[in-house]
């Protein structure tokens, strides 16, 4: 680390961010239900706060990775955004943004979005600096971070940054596929 006064390990719990929205008529579309844009800008601010609470530093979007639209989002409805790292690498961070919608006459709660954003830790010249390692709990933590290193080595390949045969954790899966 080149911060001494950061902690060189931390847990998806230390940073996670919970935001909590209401659909309101300026966020819609004439039919009433919430913008995509909109939601992607409020994922986008879940993920900056969890991503600069767990590096410390000032951060960027660099990446957004996955982001799934399953059903509308309907005016008034109560958005709840969960972010947390699912894993840290050396200056990046992959940050887990899951959307539940509320109604806010029955009270139903469900999962209803998610997002996978990638964030890199800047210094006050705007360069790459590192960030603590992410240490998983739970299994769902345990899950995200193990398949995260297989997200970047796919997106590496993408960008004609790594060669398909350098991406070790991608030929687990197909030599284990096989193997079965």
């Amino acid at each position: 680390m080149k911060e001494n006064n950061m902690k060189k390990t931390k847990t998806s719990s230390d940073s996670k961010t919970i935001m909590t929205n209401i659909v309101l008529p300026n966020h819609t579309n004439p039919h009433g239900v919430l913008f995509g844009g909109e939601l992607l800008a409020w994922i986008d601010v879940a993920g900056v706060v969890t991503a600069q609470r767990h590096s410390g530093r000032i951060v960027v979007t660099a990446s957004v990775n996955n982001v799934s639209f399953d059903s509308p989002i309907r005016e008034s409805d109560i958005v709840t955004l969960e972010a947390t790292v699912s894993r840290a690498f050396t200056s990046s961070m992959e940050v887990f943004v899951d959307v539940y919608v509320e109604n806010p006459i029955s009270g139903e709660r469900k999962k209803h979005n998610e997002a996978i954003y990638t964030f890199v830790a800047v210094d006050q010249n705007g360069k790459p600096i590192d960030v603590p390692e992410l240490i998983p709990e739970t299994e769902l933590e345990k899950e995200r971070y193990a398949s995260a290193l297989q997200r970047k080595q796919l997106s590496l390949i993408l960008a004609g940054r790594m060669k398909p045969g350098e991406a070790t954790e991608l030929k687990k899966i197909f030599l284990e596929d096989n193997i079965s």
